[in-house]
């Protein structure tokens, strides 16, 4: 079975309006959106399903580019750096959102630390990801990173052009969507990335397991090259912690 990031999801009226003016900053930052649908809860007012609704069209508004960026360029843009660090918006399978801050320190280390109220924890390290509920007493739930899909992105060498990983490369003339998969285990699921281009860079992922619920994580400005402890991809220490 694949596994995906997903915490146990909570949401309050405060949370909504909290993720909506995420949603607001990223367009306003010019953030592509890959035709995510959201859905709304009852007593949301129909001014701000508007606006959602309008967000997609108005962060694909964007100069076009010819053709889509190559594989290798790609490839040198997950080469080119070992730690970074950034908010997130999270579109989760049910439509809801989520949003938190994430840290990256490659190869295999990765730490999604949710808002409230989910306030949940996601991170791999050490081969392993685990999934931490804030309202539980009882330990993380875990399984080999290798499962999911953003391992691919994680390993010490990314080479999109040597590996059988990719099965789409294409582009709509202002982004880059490329789709890949282990090839030895395609029932991990797939990871669809998101690039704008003139720099490359990534801007959402989109993770399909293999029941076909989609998870997209849309990144906000990143910030590269920075310190990042190696205690905050510690999952036996995180647990510990924890316990106290």
């Amino acid at each position: 079975m694949a596994a995906s990031f997903r915490p146990p999801l909570r949401t309050d009226p405060s949370s909504r309006d909290r993720q909506l003016s995420a949603l607001c900053a990223l367009c306003e930052q010019n953030v592509p959106f890959a035709g995510a649908e959201l859905r709304y809860v009852n007593d949301m007012d129909i001014s701000r399903r508007s606006l959602l609704l309008a967000l997609p069209a108005l962060a694909l508004a964007r100069p076009a580019f010819a053709q889509a960026i190559p594989l290798a360029e790609i490839s040198r843009y997950f080469n080119g750096f070992q730690t970074a660090e950034g908010e997130f918006t999270q579109v989760n399978p049910d439509g809801s959102l989520s949003t938190g801050r994430v840290f990256i320190r490659r190869p295999g280390r990765v730490r999604f630390e949710y808002d409230p109220p989910e306030a949940s924890l996601v991170m791999a390290g050490g081969g392993q990801v685990a999934i931490f509920d804030s309202r539980s007493n009882t330990g993380p739930n875990q399984y080999p990173l290798r499962q999911t899909p953003l391992n691919l992105i994680l390993e010490q060498n990314v080479d999109f052009e040597n590996r059988r990983m990719v099965v789409g490369h294409s582009s709509d003339g202002s982004t880059t969507t490329v789709v890949a998969q282990d090839p030895e285990n395609p029932q991990y699921g797939s990871i669809r990335l998101v690039f704008s281009a003139n720099p490359t860079e990534l801007r959402q992922w989109v993770i399909r397991d293999d029941s076909g619920a989609e998870t997209t994580v849309i990144l906000g400005n990143m910030q590269f090259g920075g310190s990042l402890s190696a205690r905050l991809f510690n999952i036996t220490a995180e647990a510990e912690a924890r316990q106290r």
